[in-house]
């Protein structure tokens, strides 16, 4: 009855904790969740001062698939300003959310059987949609000895002649890792010679604490063609329901075939949106994002420092992002029946890791107010006890 392709789909583990969570919720248990990777600050004013003009001025008609000229502008505009990156406009498409940008890229480039090497932890997505479009996730497991990050070697060995591409995130959802310019160009080296695309996931480039955010096109001339960057102010932005993404790429010929694919799926999106990224693209919100990038620390610093003083836990300590990735391997290393024990009996919905390709871990969201985060960490606390 239906197709192969759907069949081979899972459903999102954070959105099903995140259900279970509300579910309980709505019968009257007294649950916090940490499963949503969504920021609780509300949309800069001058992003929704935008907005609100664009539908008094009437901007509600269709506009080109890849999005209005002033919205790649500012684009190009942000990626030259942050990353050193110069692209014309028709090397830039705009998406609904970072999401449409990675199915389009996957659709785009993905035949039957092609590999996409993907690093564990990895966002539960990424491998989902490869296995959709009929290819094969090749996982590279990764662990705290190397700060969740793949090394040359690693990459060297999962390397194949079926490789079509590899999958980069940095900072990192679940771990808050960052790759460096010396290790991206390290991995540069191993990619040297060959025929394989990188795409890298930037999302999550404006929340770092510590060290500097670094884009895998700029390390060189080689990673430049090859790359496909992947970004979008949900996460920077507090703009998650507003769906933005972007892609960019050299290759004009990808970014073609990427907007004839989205002629026929969803078109351009929404016009409000548009005109509403614009100020956040050129740097107008920075403020605000300052201010949110100052509390997510705080609360980082507090986490790391609460989750590592547990007996029987342990946490790497996130450079960016706003989780982190919590090993209880020592208690047990069933992360599903941890995730749904701590959620039944103490009321507590946290991300179990085997939704990231990587078993005895769970996700823990800090971006929820800091009394909320205390209070789940007490009761995780509880939890733990009770089972040492």
């Amino acid at each position: 009855m239906f197709s192969r392709r759907i069949q081979k789909l899972s459903p999102s583990l954070t959105i099903a904790i995140s259900q279970k969570a509300r579910e309980l919720k709505a019968q009257g248990r007294d649950i916090l969740s940490f499963s949503a990777g969504e920021p609780d600050f509300d949309t800069p004013e001058v992003i929704k001062y935008e907005a609100i003009k664009a539908i008094t001025d009437g901007f509600t008609k269709y506009t080109n698939v890849a999005g209005i000229p002033e919205l790649l502008e500012a684009i190009k505009i942000k990626l030259k300003r942050d990353n050193h990156l110069d692209y014309d406009m028709d090397e830039i498409i705009v998406s609904n959310g970072a999401k449409q940008s990675l199915f389009n890229i996957f659709a785009t480039i993905i035949d039957e059987g092609d590999e996409v090497i993907i690093p564990a932890p990895y966002w539960v997505t990424y491998p989902e949609l490869v296995k959709y479009h009929g290819g094969i996730p090749v996982i590279i497991q990764t662990d705290e000895k190397t700060d969740f990050k793949i090394t040359p070697e690693m990459l060297k060995k999962a390397i194949t002649p079926k490789t079509k591409a590899l999958m980069l995130t940095s900072p990192s959802n679940p771990t808050g890792s960052i790759y460096t310019k010396k290790e991206l160009t390290e991995l540069s080296k191993v990619l040297k010679d060959t025929n394989i695309w990188v795409i890298s996931d930037e999302m999550y480039e404006k929340l770092i604490y510590e060290g500097e955010f670094t884009a895998t096109a700029s390390i060189n001339e080689d990673m430049l063609q090859r790359t496909i960057t992947v970004n979008g102010l949900s996460k920077s932005h507090a703009m998650t329901g507003w769906r933005f993404g972007y892609c960019a790429s050299k290759n004009k010929e990808l970014i073609k075939k990427m907007i004839t694919l989205q002629s026929q799926s969803t078109s351009n999106i929404n016009t409000i949106t548009q005109k509403a990224a614009i100020p956040a693209l050129l740097g107008k919100a920075d403020g605000d994002v300052e201010k949110m990038v100052k509390e997510f620390k705080r609360r980082r610093d507090f986490v790391y420092e609460a989750f590592n003083s547990i007996e029987g836990l342990s946490a790497a300590k996130p450079h960016g992002a706003f989780y982190i990735f919590v090993n209880h391997k020592k208690i047990i290393n069933d992360s599903m029946s941890f995730a749904l024990d701590l959620l039944e009996e103490k009321g507590v919905a946290v991300v179990p890791g085997l939704g990231f390709g990587s078993e005895g871990y769970f996700r823990f969201s800090f971006a929820t107010d800091f009394e909320t985060i205390n209070k789940g960490i007490k009761r995780i606390e509880e939890f733990v006890k009770e089972l040492l």
